[in-house]
């Protein structure tokens, strides 16, 4: 193992190996500057290549960045060579749940509060528009307090993967644990499917065996298609009718999330969490822009904004070249646009247009603004931030990026509410096809200077 032990990137001393899969391997790290224990998950880049997974890498990037909760496992940061890409993530010491029920089943008051701690991170994964697809005790970790961490969003959906019946087709997850309806292949709603997981997971908590099981594999299938199992005698009556109202095969008539938190055995000893911020962890210094100015350039107001360079906009404006989101949080559609105004003339719009959708405007810095929503939302006021850069003389980059606030509420303020606003600024959103010679909505200088 001692080939293994290096310090990566400067920052992070890596010691034993703490498991691996066919892609990765996951190591005991240290934090250089503060001591902090992290896990360093080290993924083969040929190999993922090789197996056409990298869509998959980037979904759990994007999905981890995403569901900042207290129990779910915090990915700290993401790096990467040439052949390597680095997941610096939360060191949970405690190991997996399913150690701890492999020993025999649980207290139902202990049951009880993992399965709390499991549906609050659910509920909250599902706020954001993330389906698990893969929840197990294996997938389960403890930390040293005893509080239950969800891992492995390696088969996690996002609402882009619907179609157009706006329900997921891939068949995933782990057999044992996986809804009627997803075996059956015929489309089926992530959401749902998750709370029958959540369902089978309880029933394991407190009975130390499986629901449904069989060696014979399409016998179990039947099994779980039909919901046919029966609870130990030493099930209380209470945690008996909830399962009973999870493992439902019909998922329209399954429980939701909401139901479950009104069940009085839920209930009971239960409390919200306090939630981490909800502003995404920064990219790391690695991959730091080229626009970002130096400490020594803030200390004094600039008369133009920050300038984009040339590679940065093709990559950043066209799809097809848009390279950054394996590193970062993925840019979404509609998130960034041009224009041929100022960039003085369209900080004066955007400060226009959020009093007009009653927002409250804060000056950031030059060229820079934070736009925050009067209603409470899911999770707490949206709150968007707002900065313009330069191309060339005649062309403006503007960059909208979510600062708090749920991700389903802020695109939908960028698709119904700043798109419509803007359309008099705007020359092309980001992913739109550009045709320069039609585009009427484009204004021109006078009208530009008509805002200031």
């Amino acid at each position: 193992m001692e080939e293994e032990r290096h310090v990566v990137f400067g920052k992070y001393e890596m010691g034993r190996l703490l498991g691996k899969g066919t892609f990765a391997k996951v190591y005991y790290g240290k934090e250089m500057g503060s001591g902090e224990s992290v896990a360093i998950k080290v993924i083969n880049k040929d190999q993922v290549r090789k197996e056409g997974l990298m869509d998959q890498i980037q979904r759990e990037i994007s999905v981890m960045r995403m569901v900042r909760h207290p129990n779910v496992v915090e990915l700290r940061e993401v790096m990467a060579t040439k052949t390597k890409i680095f997941f610096v993530m939360e060191y949970v010491r405690g190991g997996e749940l399913f150690a701890k029920v492999a020993r025999g089943r649980l207290r139902e008051d202990l049951a009880r509060r993992y399965f709390q701690q499991l549906i609050s991170a659910v509920d909250f994964c599902h706020s954001r528009g993330v389906s698990h697809r893969d929840l197990k005790p294996e997938n389960l970790l403890l930390d040293e307090n005893g509080d239950l961490k969800i891992s492995d969003f390696g088969l996690s959906a996002l609402p882009e993967q619907l179609r157009n019946d706006g329900l997921l087709h891939t068949q995933c997850g782990t057999p044992a644990y996986v809804a009627p309806e997803v075996l059956r292949k015929k489309g089926y709603d992530g959401a749902k499917a998750d709370i029958w997981s959540c369902g089978v997971i309880l029933f394991v908590l407190l009975a130390g065996f499986l629901p449904f099981q069989d060696e014979n594999i399409m016998k179990m299938y039947r099994k779980v298609f039909k919901a046919e199992f029966e609870c130990p005698p030493w099930f209380s009556p209470e945690s008996k009718r909830l399962i009973c109202k999870l493992l439902v095969p019909d998922p329209d008539r399954r429980i939701t999330i909401p139901g479950i938190m009104r069940v009085p055995w839920f209930q009971r000893g239960f409390s919200r969490p306090v939630l981490f911020s909800t502003q995404e962890p920064p990219p790391s210094p690695v991959f730091e822009d080229d626009r970002k100015s130096s400490n020594n350039d803030e200390k004094t107001a600039p008369s133009s904004p920050k300038f984009f360079n040339a590679f940065e906009f093709i990559s950043s404006m066209s799809s097809g070249f848009d390279l950054s989101n394996l590193f970062e949080s993925k840019r979404k559609t509609g998130s960034m646009f041009t224009s041929r105004c100022t960039a003085k003339a369209i900080m004066a719009k955007l400060e226009i247009v959020a009093k007009g959708l009653s927002y409250k405007v804060a000056k950031v810095k030059d060229f820079q603004i934070r736009l925050q929503g009067a209603s409470e939302g899911r999770k707490g006021k949206l709150s968007v931030t707002a900065e313009v850069f330069e191309v060339a003389p005649e062309v403006a980059v503007v960059e909208f990026s979510k600062s708090a606030g749920d991700t389903l509420e802020y695109a939908k303020f960028c698709e119904e509410d700043v798109r419509p606003a803007l359309k008099d600024i705007v020359w092309t959103w980001q992913g739109d096809h550009v045709d320069n010679c039609s585009n009427n909505s484009i204004m021109d200088g006078q009208e530009c200077k008509n805002l200031l």
